[in-house]
């Protein structure tokens, strides 16, 4: 193909876009409800209910209280998760699922720990740093299939 050709096709093209542009012009809020669109798309994950069940904020753990209680559900799943803070200056996970679980995961940035549930769906973390974390479970729902259920970021 010679620059004739490419310039004949750019000249196609534009006329067809103002065509377009002019017949179905893209809508004015269309970026606004596409990121909107995007930003729920997977709520159920990524916006599971939080509930601060004890103690007046997250900041709490880290202040002048050494223990805070979170619960997380996602309509599904439960989780309540106990935090007290430890003489090392770690943290503590005490925590309780009402699933079958097949794995449990603490993980912060690029550090995670594992744990595994005990009867009654009884597991616990112990030596976690202070930081932004977030819980990541597999759990056999109802029907028999696997599923990901994963906290919102908290503060430990």
């Amino acid at each position: 193909m010679d620059d004739d050709d490419f310039s004949a096709d750019a000249a196609l093209f534009a006329r067809l876009r103002a065509v377009w542009q002019e017949v179905d012009p893209v809508p004015a809020d269309l970026v606004d409800r596409m990121v909107a669109a995007v930003a729920v798309e997977d709520l159920s994950r990524e916006y599971a209910m939080l509930t601060l069940v004890e103690g007046s904020s997250l900041a709490a753990v880290r202040g002048e209280t050494d223990t805070a209680t979170l619960q997380f559900s996602d309509g599904e799943t439960s989780v309540l998760l106990h935090v007290t803070a430890t003489e090392d200056g770690g943290r503590r996970i005490d925590g309780w699922v009402d699933a079958e679980t097949l794995a449990i995961r603490l993980v912060q940035d690029d550090r995670d720990w594992a744990a595994e549930a005990g009867e009654h769906g009884r597991f616990a973390f112990d030596s976690i740093p202070s930081g932004v974390s977030r819980l990541r479970i597999v759990v056999r729902g109802a029907d028999g299939d696997l599923h990901d259920f994963q906290t919102p970021r908290f503060e430990v």
